[in-house]
């Protein structure tokens, strides 16, 4: 369900990896890179704007990917953390997109994603005409998430290391939850690459 609604993209594959020790983003996972494998599957959708943010490792990630319809950002600041990079989207988002009315911000490193929780989450927003829609696991609240044209000014404002769960907190934030049993598991460590390939089997 997207219809004829002004829904943006983000894909935040910003980070560099430190804890890893290589870019995440080109973990194989299924015959591709993980930042691939978001690509191909956001990419599968009719969202209006398609925007990926890239930043640490850009050179090496850009030669190894299709970035298919998307529009690329550089986020020069990705050291700032995850808000400077929802900020960079969103800018190029609303520049590309001025009528914008929901944002969809996804990560690169959530290889458990489906069609069907982006789906839902996008149901979720339109039909119950939320504020936000966000993926909640393990009992946790975050992302893949999406908000509506009222809450950009407030994702605009993020910084450090504030990822958009921060927005939560809005007292009287108008938001629901879609359950995805996958959204835990991220890939920071070898350990996670090594589970990564037990899932493949």
């Amino acid at each position: 369900m997207i219809g004829n609604k002004k829904i943006g993209i983000v894909i935040l594959a910003a980070g560099a990896s430190s804890r890893l020790g290589f870019p995440k983003q080109l973990v194989k996972f299924k015959g591709k890179v993980l930042l691939q494998n978001i690509i191909d599957l956001a990419d599968s959708f009719d969202f209006k704007t398609k925007i990926l943010v890239l930043g640490a490792n850009e050179k090496e990630i850009r030669e190894q990917i299709d970035i298919k319809e998307f529009d690329t950002v550089s986020n020069e600041n990705w050291q700032e953390g995850m808000g400077s990079s929802i900020r960079s989207g969103l800018e190029r988002a609303l520049k590309l997109q001025p009528e914008l009315e929901h944002l969809m911000i996804l990560l690169s490193d959530q290889p458990l994603v489906t069609r069907e929780q982006i789906q839902q989450l996008v149901n979720v927003q339109i039909k119950n005409n939320v504020q936000a829609a966000f993926s909640e696991y393990e009992g946790e609240t975050g992302v893949p998430a999406i908000f509506s044209k009222e809450l950009f000014p407030q994702l605009l404002k993020l910084d450090g290391d504030q990822g958009a769960k921060k927005l939560i907190f809005i007292s009287d934030l108008k938001y629901e939850t879609v359950r995805f049993e996958g959204g835990k598991f991220d890939v920071d460590t070898q350990a996670d690459v090594e589970l990564l390939k037990d899932l493949e089997k």
